[in-house]
């Protein structure tokens, strides 16, 4: 575990300097022989060294945020800075977060290491093929992907081609593979049929990797995949295929999870990387339960919004794993809720307060679906921009002081009055000052430790399946009802029959809005969520509901991040945003 900066011979946290990646694990206990360097800067941890630690009990902090804007939130900086404070005030702190697709950092996104002053490093690495987990995730799903259709080539297996579920993938955005013909060139191309890629973070491998608790784990979730079905409508697994082992091999030494560290020395462990808005949307369960082994408070971000990562991590991963949080930290930035109520990107650097009140039923709505949904004590953290003025900050802390008011009066009317508490808001200058600008934080956030929540799920498991995904669009998004496609509706009946009806649901839809169109801000009501696919993910553990336009595989925009990324002489990497 690691041990207190006030009274052991950790890195040092009073200047921006990093350390030598063996002295970073020295300072958590991993034995040097535990540590598998990728030279001085990363290394991964020995999964049988993990295995062998007592059972976790540091406390758990999620981090979240209001739904994601162009102007952008800042989940993974805040977290980084917040580890950061916690470290500056004597608390040992271990992040445990995901690992950026380079679809992404080419794209739009860019990079996902955390900015300014709170960043995890060494940056490029780690937002580029850093230790090779994406290419093994990528490699075993194609692996797969070629087994299938050898099988069919050679009649092997009774396979259905019309039923594959298998899609080919890859960790780049490129819309033009999507959906493609395969098997074309005669008797020598094997096959013909229609399929597709989807990008790595979105796989099912990815998912499952994501889940395991261990190798043997790992091996029995890849086992379990459903590749599609016989001509008589039954199952047929990579465990029928015979090469669970295959795929167990090739994903062997990425199950060990990377470890790096912050620009101030703090640990961070980061692996795995399933987007939120079409995948599960959380970094490893290894990972977490890592964090929470090594450290006193562990720190961990959920991707997008609290209606997609939050969601997830409380009715998928948690429901899975167990772990729950002990607190819910809720990001918001003044630009981002001034883009909510309506204010155009242009104007986001000026004074307006009007706008600012238009977008505060966002967070309003993530704050209480917390608290309500999923039993949580939620902080309000504000990342600070230099061009927010006192009287917006004074606005948020204006609205969240009225809505703890009335959740406090409603707990008093029910339960006693004291038992319910403020929810506080606390501004944040961890960009420009590292953790010392997160000290606040820090401090609200122990405060806040001492009371921990008492995590609830949106649905229990016996609940049919179409009526699991009504209780998340209804509780969670502030829908009227989500609307399946007559497939839909048939591939819910068929997995019901087959067993698979106590499985939870992972609803794939915009990252930018509660309801499924990405144009509508703040918190709307009364809206529909159609269900226009199902896809069975039975080595992780759900069931994947696809809605609107979503995709699994998306495009680059028009002008990618990848036309700003220049490499000097030296070897140096610019350009990754």
């Amino acid at each position: 575990m690691l041990k207190s900066p006030q009274t052991d011979d950790l890195p040092c946290i009073d200047s921006f300097r990093t350390h030598p990646i063996r002295d970073v694990a020295s300072a958590l206990g991993i034995p040097e022989e535990h540590v598998l360097r990728y030279g001085n800067d990363k290394a991964k941890i020995d999964l049988n060294y993990l295995e062998s630690l007592p059972a976790a009990k540091a406390q758990l902090v999620l981090v979240t945020a209001i739904s994601p804007t162009p102007a952008g939130e800042g989940k993974t900086t805040l977290s980084i800075g917040l580890a950061d404070g916690l470290r500056r005030i004597g608390v040992g702190a271990v992040m445990a977060l995901r690992e950026p697709s380079m679809g992404p950092v080419f794209g739009i996104k860019g990079g996902a290491t955390g900015g300014g002053k709170a960043q995890i490093v060494p940056s490029t690495d780690i937002n580029l093929h850093f230790t090779g987990d994406f290419a093994a995730i990528a490699e075993a799903n194609n692996l797969l992907a070629a087994v299938v259709d050898n099988a069919l080539h050679f009649n092997t297996a009774a396979i259905d081609p019309r039923t594959i579920r298998i899609r080919r993938a890859m960790d780049m955005n490129d819309r033009a593979l999507r959906d493609v013909v395969i098997g074309l060139g005669g008797r020598l191309g094997g096959v013909t049929r229609e399929s597709g890629f989807d990008i790595t973070a979105a796989s099912q491998i990815m998912a499952t990797f994501c889940m395991a608790t261990s190798l043997a784990d790992l091996n029995k979730r890849l086992g379990r995949i459903v590749v599609g079905s016989d001509y008589d409508g039954n199952d047929v697994t990579v465990e029928d295929l015979g090469i669970a082992g295959a795929l167990t091999a090739v994903l062997r030494d990425a199950l060990a999870p990377n470890l790096v560290q912050s620009l101030e020395g703090t640990p961070a462990i980061v692996h795995g990387g399933p987007f939120a808005n079409i995948a599960h949307g959380c970094n490893s369960v290894i990972a977490t339960q890592a964090a929470m082994a090594l450290g006193e408070v562990a720190i961990t971000e959920a991707g997008f919004g609290a209606d997609l990562g939050a969601e997830k991590f409380f009715d998928v991963m948690g429901r899975q794993s167990g772990i729950t949080p002990d607190l819910s930290i809720v990001v918001a930035t003044v630009r981002a809720l001034k883009y909510q109520g309506g204010a155009a990107l242009a104007d986001l650097e000026n004074e307006d307060v009007q706008a600012l009140r238009a977008g505060l039923p966002n967070l309003i709505k993530h704050v209480t679906n917390l608290q309500d949904v999923f039993g949580q004590k939620v902080l309000v953290a504000i990342n600070r921009f230099e061009a927010d003025t006192p009287a917006e900050i004074a606005v948020i802390e204006e609205a969240i002081g009225a809505l703890s008011a009335g959740s406090t009066a409603s707990a008093g009317a029910t339960a006693g009055a004291g038992d319910a508490e403020a929810i506080r808001v606390v501004v944040s200058d961890h960009f420009t000052q590292g953790g010392a600008g997160s000290l606040d934080l820090a401090r609200a956030t122990m405060k806040a430790l001492e009371t921990p929540s008492a995590t609830t799920l949106c649905y229990p498991d016996d609940m049919a399946l179409e009526e699991k995904a009504q209780a998340v669009v209804q509780r969670v998004y502030g829908a009227e009802r989500a609307t399946f496609t007559p497939a839909a509706k048939r591939e819910l009946t068929r997995l019901e029959r087959l067993g698979y009806g106590k499985l939870p649901v992972c609803i794939a839809k915009t990252q930018y809005s509660f309801s499924t169109d990405p144009k509508v801000l703040g918190a709307p009501e009364g809206f529909e969520v159609p269900i226009r696919e199902v896809r069975l993910s039975a080595g992780a553990g759900f069931i994947v509901l696809i809605s609107g336009s979503v995709m699994t595989m998306p495009g680059l925009p028009k002008r990618p991040s990848a036309c700003d990324i220049a490499v000097a002489p030296d070897g140096t990497v610019t350009g990754i945003h």
